[in-house]
Order: structure tokens, then C-alpha cells, then sequence
């Protein structure tokens, strides 16, 4: 047993390295997986990086988004660890927490479960958008027990998914939580790559931005200097889209030619292991 918490750790360390080295120069992409499958299908791919996500999490437990439990989300986290042999970040919403040392704990918590990363937003459900100084306490928390732990700490500015169309404030948000100890700023939501540079400009750190159907491309957004490129829920829900058209088809026509676009076989032996 004590030897293979010693693997264990040994593991969780190289991973977390690495995971840490991507974010030292260029672009890369980190697409958020919701299951097992769908992890190892992204790792057979060839990405360096998976993240999870929570709508698509929660849509796997035929729930909406921030309706699953800490709990729920730790053994999700150690079941994709377990899964895969690429660095795993974890999309955390809040931390579960209402308080500073909630978060700190839920960070060690992820750590425990073998994550590379963890993100810490700056919403309630309950209230809205934190006050920057509630938030920037919150972020610095985080800060501290990632990088004791050697996690990558991303820190988000939720405006632009709330219909708070504010670049001044947001660039003032994410400079807060960068002093505060965030490795890496994230606001979700944009999608003009004139307000993505100047973002990435003025904070002078890794930024990741989401991948949107109206916003620039992975080429555009390395020109605009982004770090590092998520998917969020849309892989989850085209995945999920997909068979809501072919169930349509074999409502409505009783065909299915929908199997043409199946996984081969080839790349189900290339993904599904054990």
C-alpha cells in the first residue's frame, strides 16, 4: 500500500509538471472531457491535456449545470486521473466553498484526488458576480493551497456569461487575481480578438480563452498571443446533440444512417483500454 502511494504521488508530481511546462510558450488546446470515454477518446487524439467540465459533468448525471456535489465531483476527478496519462485540470466552479478556507481545502481535496489543475470562478448562483475584493480573497486562498500542492491555478471572470459586456472591469478583475496568485486568467464569454489582445496584452500572463462557434480560431488566438484554448460544455453537448439527431432519425424515418459517423473500430481499440 505504501508503495503505491509512493507511484502515486511520484505520478501526480510528473503529470502536474508537465501540465505546469505547457503554459511556459506557445498555444496549446485543452478540451474538456465529461466521462471516462470521452477522456480517453481526447487523450488517443493526441492532446498533451484534458479538462473537465461541469455542464457537461452534470449532463452525464441528467442534471443541469452546478447541480452536482463536491463529492460527486471528487470521484469524477479520480476516475479520470485513473483514466488516462495526460494532466487533468479541473473545472471547479465556486470550490464549494463560501469562505476562503472552504476553498483552500477544496483544492487540497482535488489535489488529493491526483488533479494537475483546478479553476475558481468568481459567481454565485445565489448572489451573482462576486465584489472583486470578496473574489480576489477567494482567489488568493486557492493561490496558496495550489501552490503548495503544485497545481496550476486558473482564475476566471465570469462578466461575459452573465450579460456584464464590461472589458474594463474584466481586465481589472483578472489583474487582481493574477496579483492575488493566479497562474493563469480566464473570461469566458469572448470572442472579439481585439478585446482578447488586449487582454492578453495587459495582463501579461497565461490566459485561456473558450473556444465559441463565433470567435476567432485556435491560428487566431495564438496570433493574439493565448496561451491556452478550452472547449467547456460544447464538445459534451455536440456529443450529446449527435444522439438527439440520430434518435430523431429513427423516430421519424426508422433509418440510420447516423451509424456512418460511428467511432471505427480502430478507434475505439485506440481509445478503450482494459
Amino acid at each position: 500500500m505504501a508503495e503505491r502511494r509512493l507511484r502515486d504521488a511520484e505520478r501526480a508530481r510528473s503529470l502536474r509538471k508537465r501540465f505546469s511546462e505547457l503554459h511556459a510558450a506557445g498555444t496549446f488546446v485543452i478540451p474538456n472531457a465529461w466521462d471516462i470515454g470521452s477522456a480517453r477518446i481526447l487523450e488517443s487524439l493526441g492532446f498533451a491535456a484534458i479538462a473537465t467540465t461541469s455542464s457537461g459533468h452534470a449532463a452525464s448525471l441528467g442534471r443541469m449545470d452546478q447541480q452536482v456535489s463536491l463529492d460527486e465531483l471528487l470521484d469524477h476527478v479520480e476516475a479520470l486521473v485513473g483514466a488516462v496519462d495526460v494532466p487533468v485540470s479541473v473545472d471547479s466552479e465556486r470550490c464549494f466553498a463560501d469562505d476562503p478556507e472552504g476553498v483552500a481545502k477544496t483544492v487540497e481535496q482535488l489535489a488529493e484526488r491526483g488533479a494537475s489543475g483546478v479553476s475558481i470562478e468568481d459567481y454565485d448562483p445565489d448572489s451573482g458576480i462576486d465584489p472583486i475584493s470578496v473574489a480576489s480573497e477567494r482567489v488568493a486562498a486557492a493561490a496558496r493551497a495550489a501552490r503548495a500542492c503544485g497545481l496550476v491555478l486558473t482564475a476566471r471572470a465570469e462578466n461575459h456569461l452573465y450579460g456584464i459586456d464590461d472589458l474594463d472591469d474584466t481586465i481589472t478583475r483578472l489583474r487582481s487575481y493574477r496579483d492575488a496568485g493566479a497562474d493563469v486568467v480566464y473570461a469566458p464569454g469572448l470572442v472579439d480578438v481585439d478585446a482578447i489582445t488586449r487582454v492578453v496584452g495587459d495582463l501579461c500572463i497565461a490566459v485561456n480563452v473558450l473556444a465559441r462557434p463565433n470567435g476567432p480560431s485556435v491560428p487566431q488566438l495564438a496570433a493574439a498571443g493565448v496561451r491556452r484554448v478550452s472547449t467547456g460544455g460544447s464538445l459534451a453537448f455536440a456529443a450529446y446533440g449527435a444522439l438527439a439527431a440520430a434518435a430523431r432519425e429513427l423516430l421519424s424515418s426508422g433509418t440510420s444512417t447516423y451509424a456512418s459517423a460511428a467511432l471505427s473500430a480502430d478507434e475505439r481499440r485506440g481509445a478503450f483500454r482494459g
